[in-house]
């Protein structure tokens, strides 16, 4: 029993015969405590509350004392604790490192455990390295003062009375439910493994939604010089809203009379449908002939078509000339005559001069007769 005093009384002499300052008692390592080794490293982690740790606390890794609590401190911000820590120089963490406050027993001491990160987070690096946990990777227990308290609340508050009647209202609702139940909660499984398949969609479109919020919040100023804009013309179209209906309803009026007349002129637009239909198959019997027929129409220069009808170098051409009635030919000049003779006004031919008939060259009302004139052009 008085090994462990001696122990301590050698540290103590030690301390003071090597000159280093002391600061009181629990600068002294307490007898049975971690291991440091030869070389120990420091930690510091920052925790939001450290609650009644002290200094010489142990420091564990899967619950092995590897190291002790050296200082406790306030961080900068005023508002955190920061622990430093000895941690024995063969125990190796990663960087990202874990620490939490927890307590031996339900009375016991407090101590600080530290582990690696979860397993769905990487590790990387080396804690000695780095020596410090932020606050985001601390954590601690709850007291039992916490717990007891919460259950004294649950208790005197009437927590009990609600879960009976909760417990007593789900039996009523799941009461001869089950298929029911079964089947929503079958539902609401098919439901979550969509939503999870499909969360990179949904991620997507998040991040869509945010870039056009994004977009819109930044053109803010035009959007609302729009919605300006557009005050005046809703105006206008609510003081014409009257005229707009009369304009429906006269369009529906139309269309109404529009269907009407197509149905009342069916048939005959039937009938006359199919009474093209024979002239329609026989255009389209004629095929390329009508097209070829066309381009032979009369016209002047002849089209190139006319030279398939024509056979040989030249065209034959017969021409009929008509004279008028009352025309009068005069004669060329007999010789010896040097003016004309005055053949005083024009009888009126008879009907068969007119006609230009065989009467009309026997009449000799007339200087010359008037044969009926053929002009014959050969080859």
């Amino acid at each position: 029993m008085r090994k462990p005093a001696l122990a301590a009384g050698s540290a103590l002499t030690a301390l003071l015969l090597t000159g280093c300052s002391f600061g009181g008692v629990q600068d002294i390592p307490l007898p049975g405590g971690a291991n440091l080794g030869a070389h120990p490293y420091t930690v510091r982690a920052t925790f939001a509350d450290v609650l009644d740790l002290v200094p010489q606390a142990s420091v564990r890794v899967n619950d092995v004392a590897v190291g002790r609590v050296t200082r406790i401190g306030l961080a900068p911000d005023g508002w955190s604790a920061v622990v430093t820590m000895k941690v024995n120089g063969k125990v190796h963490l990663p960087a990202n490192a874990y620490a939490r406050l927890e307590q031996s027993s339900l009375l016991g001491e407090k101590y600080v455990q530290l582990s690696a990160p979860p397993a769905g987070e990487p590790a990387g690096g080396d804690l000695r390295g780095t020596g410090v946990i932020p606050i985001g990777r601390t954590d601690r227990d709850p007291e039992v003062e916490e717990v007891l308290g919460a259950l004294s609340m649950l208790l005197n508050g009437g927590g009990i009375q609600q879960l009976r009647t909760i417990s007593t209202e789900l039996n009523k609702a799941l009461g001869g439910n089950e298929p029911r139940i079964r089947d929503l909660l079958t539902r609401v499984d098919t439901l979550v493994t969509d939503l999870n398949t499909h969360r990179q969609d949904i991620t997507d479109a998040l991040d869509g939604m945010d870039r056009l919020s994004a977009t819109l919040a930044a053109r803010d100023q035009q959007i609302g010089t729009v919605l300006t804009t557009l005050s005046p013309g809703l105006k206008v179209l609510d003081q014409q809203r009257g005229s707009l209906v009369t304009m429906l309803r006269s369009l529906d009026t139309l269309s109404g009379v529009a269907v009407d007349t197509v149905n009342r002129s069916k048939d005959d637009m039937v009938a006359d449908l199919r009474s093209l239909a024979p002239t329609l198959r026989r255009l389209a019997d004629a095929g390329k002939d009508l097209p070829d027929s066309l381009q032979v129409l009369l016209t002047y220069p002849f089209t190139d078509e006319v030279l398939n009808g024509v056979k040989g170098d030249y065209l034959n051409v017969y021409l009929d000339l008509t004279a008028a009635p009352g025309t009068r030919v005069i004669p060329a000049l007999l010789p010896g005559d040097s003016v004309y003779p005055d053949p005083g006004p024009a009888p009126t031919p008879p009907p068969d001069a007119m006609k230009g008939g065989a009467g009309a060259r026997g009449h000799g009302s007339l200087p010359l007769p008037l044969p009926s004139v053929t002009a014959t052009g050969g080859r």
